[in-house]
Order: C-alpha cells, then structure tokens, then sequence
C-alpha cells in the first residue's frame, strides 16, 4: 500500500509540474490558460451558449429564465421595532390569508399569498408534475395556474384553488367555455415576462398520443402558441372578452398578465377600462421551461421596478382597493415574497422555485448525468421517476416553511397581517434602490411625520423627580 501511494504521488507531482512548467513556457495563444481568459471576458456561460448556437444554428431554449439579477430586493431592509410600536404578541394570531379581486362577484380566497404560477401540461412540465403542483396548493391553502395547456380532469380535482389561463394556444381544447367555467378565477395571459409576446411551438415529433388527445390535437399537428391571443384585436375586444368571461364563470376574478415593460401603465389602464379584477405584473426576472437567452436577459421591466409603478398607478387612478396585483418574476425566498407584498403586491407566483422544491431530495435520481428538470419536464427522460406524493410533501414544506418566515418578520415589525406590511417598514440602502421603490433611504433620518404611532397619548403626564 505504501508503495502504490508513493508512485501514485509521484506520477501526480511529475504532471503537475510539467503542466506549470507548460502554463509558464507557452506562448498566450499556445496556452492552456487562453480559455481562462477568454471564459472571463466572454463568461462561461455566453461561452457555452456559442458553442450551442454553433451546433444547431436554432434558437436556444435555457430553462427558468433570465441569469440576471435586475431587481435590488437585497439592497431594502425591513424594520424592527420595539417601543415607537411593540411587536406583536404572538405570531399565531397573525393574519395570513389574501383576498383577489375583492370587487368581483366571487372573489379568490386563499389563506396564504404564494400562488403556483402559470407551468403548462405538455408545453412544459409532465402530467405527474401538474398532479404534485395542485396537490401541493390544496395542502398548503393556495391556487395552482393551468399556464399555457390543456386542461386537466385530474388537476382540477386534486386543486382546492384553481386558475384556468386563457391563453395564445392555438389548439382544438383550449379556451373551452367547458373548461374556464371551472376555475376559480380566468388569467388572460397576453405575454409573459420570461418570453414576452413571442410565439412558441410544440412539434407533433415531440408530442405523445396522450398529449395530442387531450390537447385536440390531429396526428402530425403541432401545438402552437401565437404571438396575439385570437379574437384580441383592440381594447374593446379585451372589455367584450373580460365581460364575457365573467358571466360564463358565475362572476370570478378575471387577471390579466403581461409581460411588464415601459409601456406598463398604458398596459394597466386598457385593462382597468376593460374590468379586470387581477393585474399580474410579470417582470423580466420571470422563468419558464426554456426560453429564448434574448427575450430572458434583454426583454421586459424587472420585477421591482415595474411592481412599485403599478401599485402607484393604480393608487393614482383610485383603484388601488379594487385592483389586486399579483408579482411575478424571480421570486423565490420569503423575503422576496414579503418585500414585494410591502411594495404593493397582494399576492406572488412562484415557478421556477415551486419546480425545485418539488424536486428536493429526487435530484439524486438524476444527478450526476441529467439535470433536475429532467423528473419534472414533459420531455424529460426521467419524468416517470418523479414520486408525486413525495413531491407534494417537499412543496408543500416549502411553502409552510416561507409562510412561517414571513409571519416571524411581521411579529418583529409589530404587525398583524401580512397584507398590512407597506413602505413604511422598509428603508434602502442605496440611493438606486430608494429611487426605484420610493423608500426612505437607511443613513437618512426617518420622516417621523409619516408616523403617528410615535404620539403619545394624551392622559399621559411629565413626571418631575425630586431628589432626596
């Protein structure tokens, strides 16, 4: 044994040397070290993603999104108190629950504020997946969104709370009065943040004969989603579908999506006039099951951003009390999730965060050679690995596990609902972030005007102490 450790060190030693010794002779553009410096300047990443363009000469599809970090949600803090205003005596009497379209015949009631967003049956995710997702909802009092697919008998029962997107699918099955009719509220679905407006196709190679049937679709078809929703030409088109909508659903919320962006409040105004109950802000930061790296990185308004000037908006119109606003993009911590609700947000969606909790500990099934979106994609190989039950178990952890953090954070604030948190507990770190979300900045003396709970009552009187 001694001998084979001592030529193994051997052999390493003499490698490792004549690798340095390389590293220091050769010429730059000889040298090894030229993919390190390249990979600098161009990132490992972009290097890849050249190297995949390379080989196909198609567009790329990266899975969740954009890389980037647009929104500065680390540059707010959220601020204690202990006298100016007592914290709260205990969490459990802290108010979890959101109400959705509050004006609508049929509001959306859930008892936590973290929805599953829009992951499509077939156009992204499995069947198995759409199962864990709705159950997991159920379990921990929330909704699941259809995204854009089809509909689903099995989801619709295993989900409590149920969103039907009314989407650019271009398909036999989809937007079916038979379907919308069932959810518990309609989500137009105009663009979204990861992918914006574009179109999207689902070749009839990579489409199963279960898929086809419950999509409608003939053998040899493609499932197509279009740029434009059909039938959606103007904002009277939008009023029309909106009314109708709610008729043929009893009167529940109707959302509108988008994928934000500058024209965000042109965007917001159309669908106020038109009557939405629900405006969901998708900002750039937002995932899906493989998007296009052009539209991910260099489309949109990041979440923040376009999340502070809908609230705003929408208080400016004096609407603000009739409007929910859902926040999308990026979102994956409670402290994403609390932030964004005390910037104006009612309600988030989760995706991208939602797809990797649900996994949890099934990545060893697997890694070390597929990626973990491989046990929740509809293409993916090992799709039929994934344990739903187990996976609702994870989800559902998850969420009760944020839900938790976020009460703690409104007991430390000396609050009694989460939807009671605004700007007031929140101060920035830098000016950028102060600008952007209309905080007061951290190294400036707190606006104490804008605080009444600092008066003191009127019964209570300077004492005068004598000394002995």
């Amino acid at each position: 044994m001694g001998l084979i450790d001592e030529a193994s060190r051997t052999l390493v030693d003499k490698i490792a040397d004549q690798l340095l010794l390389r590293l220091m002779r050769d010429p730059y553009v000889e040298n090894v070290w030229e993919i390190i410096s390249t990979g600098m300047k161009v990132t490992p990443l972009h290097l890849m993603e050249i190297v995949l363009r390379a080989e196909k000469g198609k567009p790329l599809g990266r899975p969740f999104g954009s890389v980037y970090h647009f929104s500065p949600w680390q540059e707010l803090m959220f601020n204690p108190v202990h006298l100016v205003r007592l914290p709260t005596v205990d969490e459990k009497s802290v108010e979890t629950k959101v109400t959705l379209g509050p004006k609508a015949k049929r509001p959306l009631e859930l008892s936590i504020p973290i929805i599953i967003s829009g992951m499509s049956y077939g156009g992204a995710i499995s069947k198995q997946a759409r199962l864990a997702l709705a159950k997991a909802s159920t379990a921990a009092g929330t909704a699941t969104n259809t995204g854009e697919g089809a509909y689903l008998p099995e989801e619709r029962e295993a989900a409590a709370k149920y969103i039907y997107q009314y989407h650019r699918g271009r398909w036999p099955h989809g937007n079916k009065k038979d379907f919308y009719a069932l959810a518990d509220m309609v989500e137009i679905q105009l663009g979204q943040g990861a992918q914006a407006s574009a179109p999207q196709t689902t070749k009839a190679d990579q489409i199963d004969e279960e898929f086809r049937h419950v999509f409608g679709l003939e053998k040899g078809e493609d499932a197509v989603i279009a740029s434009r929703l059909d039938g959606l030409e103007s904002a009277a088109d939008l009023k029309h579908l909106v009314s109708r909508l709610k008729e043929e659903t009893g009167g529940v919320p109707i959302s509108y999506k988008f994928a934000a962006s500058h024209y965000l409040e042109d965007e917001i105004e159309l669908a106020v006039e038109a009557g939405i109950d629900v405006i969901v802000i998708d900002g750039a930061e937002a995932g899906t099951h493989a998007g296009q790296p052009l539209l991910e990185d260099a489309f949109g308004l990041p979440t923040m951003h376009a999340l502070v000037r809908a609230a705003d908006y929408l208080e400016e119109k004096g609407v603000r009390d009739k409007v929910s606003i859902i926040a999308s993009g990026g979102l994956f911590s409670p402290e994403h999730f609390l932030k964004a609700m005390a910037l104006g947000a009612d309600a988030v969606y989760i995706g991208t965060a939602a797809v990797m909790a649900m996994i949890h500990t099934q990545i060893v099934e697997s890694s070390p050679f597929e990626p973990p979106t491989q046990l929740a994609l509809y293409s993916g190989r090992l799709k039929d690995e994934l344990d739903i039950d187990l996976a609702v178990k994870s989800l559902t952890n998850y969420l009760n596990s944020c839900v938790a953090e976020m009460v703690l954070g409104v007991v430390a604030m000396g609050k009694e609902a989460l939807t009671a948190v605004d700007k007031s507990d929140l101060c920035a770190l830098t000016p950028a972030a102060a600008d952007i979300s209309g905080v007061e900045l951290a190294y400036h003396r707190k606006n104490t005007a804008a605080f009444p709970f600092r008066e003191q009552p009127a019964d209570i009187k300077e004492e005068v102490l004598i000394p002995h």
